[in-house]
């Protein structure tokens, strides 16, 4: 900590008295919310505890958001030279060595690591344990052999997958997020069991790198977007050779050999070498022993009121446990709200009215605030704008012309919600998320100065269609008409 003139000032640090650590704030699980949420109340001037049972950085550091992107990049590349040709670059097929794809993922995590290490949070002046964290009163946690009291407690334990009642599923070896990454070897035939942003990306992922996949899932992919974008995407899959198999359950699954066999509900059957399961998620609530608190859970996790507290006051929820939407930027969102709220005693309430997603597939599919199904059901007076990525002169530059982008307005032009389907589309909607945020109308970003070229155009090309019924229409081509004649 430094004070305002740059010098270095002492951290407030728990102290111990009569066997009991005491803090102004003890926050259980390292991931990224309750990083923040330490780091934060740390170097503010608090005196943190913090109790991480497994690995500083949690799921988006270990094994979700940097291995994900890291695997993702490492296909990209393959696809690069696959697809070079259509630029008069000759590459030919790409040479996958997998285990320098998993020395690379690797090597991106260790890169992150120090930033989210132990020393790190204890330099910053936080007490951190490495043990199991459970509530033992009210106000009391133990873990590790330490009793721990602290005015206020931030829960943010994350989630783990989902294991769905699939018959035999527990008889045979299959992979999640939490294992796939360590892979050394490219799974040959790789058969992936969900069609959620997950079970997407790591789907074109591991077909870029050379192994046959098939794809299933019981309703359709990407259920939450807008079906114009998802269909989009879904070309571009099945173009590039994944196998999908929309609105089937999986019957069951067994080993076959030295694999795996999975039937599906249509009486299909799909041989594969590798299993993925990625089929949502499950909030993390082992061993806490949530009712010594008095805290109330549901099955989508820790009960929350609007302020992220539990029904144990003192105590708050935040990220994947608290039940709402599963993404580390709302971690991180909900981790200022916290800090507002348990430092200074401020109001503080979620708004998940800007609200942004992204498939990192290619194209990524973006989406902030409502779908166009979503306002309708709100009672919305609702109008759409569709662009074409094929009339953006970037896109025709870079041959990626498959994509779009789809905004929903309200009366007056007020904008709703905006998806976008394109190359670094989760680039492109911070503009229509910030937009919903001030509740902007659609002229605001009409009148946007964008960089020429840019993918960036589209939207405002979105924006401006929504004039356009009336800057090119007969009325207002009368009123050009008479202005002329009657100009000097």
């Amino acid at each position: 900590m430094t004070d305002a003139t740059g010098k270095g000032l002492p951290a407030r640090r728990p102290v111990r008295r009569g066997g009991v650590l005491y803090a102004d704030l003890c926050v259980i699980g390292a991931g990224s919310g309750g990083l923040s949420v330490a780091a934060g109340a740390a170097r503010m001037g608090a005196a943190v505890v913090l109790v991480e049972k497994h690995r500083m950085g949690g799921d988006c550091l270990n094994t979700g958001c940097v291995p994900s992107k890291a695997l993702i990049a490492a296909a990209e590349a393959a696809q690069t030279i696959r697809s070079a040709a259509r630029f008069g670059v000759d590459g030919g097929a790409p040479e996958v060595d997998f285990a320098r794809i998993h020395a690379h993922i690797h090597g991106v995590i260790g890169a992150i690591a120090p930033h989210d290490s132990v020393e790190r949070f204890e330099g910053l002046g936080v007490t951190v344990i490495l043990a199991q964290a459970r509530f033992t009163g009210p106000f009391e946690v133990e873990a590790g052999g330490e009793r721990i009291r602290a005015r206020r407690f931030v829960i943010a334990t994350g989630s783990a997958p989902a294991l769905p009642p699939i018959p035999g599923l527990p008889e045979v070896p299959f992979l999640t997020n939490e294992t796939v990454f360590g892979l050394r070897e490219r799974p040959a035939r790789l058969v992936v069991v969900g069609g959620g942003p997950i079970g997407v990306e790591l789907a074109q992922a591991f077909r870029r790198l050379g192994s046959a996949v098939t794809l299933v899932e019981r309703a359709t992919i990407l259920p939450r977007d807008e079906a114009e974008a998802v269909a989009v995407l879904r070309g571009r899959l099945v173009s590039e050779g994944v196998c999908l198999r929309e609105g089937v359950a999986v019957a069951g699954v067994a080993r076959s050999g030295d694999g795996i066999a999975v039937t599906l509900g249509d009486g299909g059957r799909i041989e594969g070498t590798h299993l993925l399961v990625a089929a949502g998620r499950t909030p993390n609530l082992d061993g806490l022993c949530l009712e010594a608190a008095g805290i109330a859970t549901t099955p989508r996790g820790i009960a929350v009121d609007r302020g992220l507290r539990t029904t144990n006051r003192r105590v708050y929820a935040i990220g994947d446990v608290a039940g709402g939407p599963q993404f580390t930027h709302v971690a991180g969102y909900h981790a200022g709200l916290v800090l507002r709220s348990a430092l200074f005693g401020l109001p503080a309430r979620v708004d998940y009215r800007a609200l942004p997603w992204v498939t990192y597939s290619d194209p990524e599919l973006a989406h902030v605030g409502l779908t166009e199904a979503e306002a309708r059901q709100a009672g919305h007076q609702v109008s759409v704008l569709v662009e074409l990525l094929s009339g953006n002169d970037r896109a025709q530059a870079e041959r990626e012309t498959e994509g779009l982008a789809k905004i929903v307005l309200g009366r007056r032009g007020r904008i709703l919600g905006a998806s976008i389907v394109a190359p670094r589309a989760g680039e492109l909607i911070g503009l229509w998320g910030l937009a919903i945020q001030r509740g902007l109308r659609i002229g605001a970003v009409a009148s946007w100065l964008a960089p020429y070229p840019t993918l960036g155009e589209i939207s405002k090309r979105a924006a401006g269609a929504h004039y356009a019924p009336v800057l090119f229409g007969a009325r207002m081509r009368r009123l050009v008409g008479l202005i002329q004649r009657v100009l000097p």
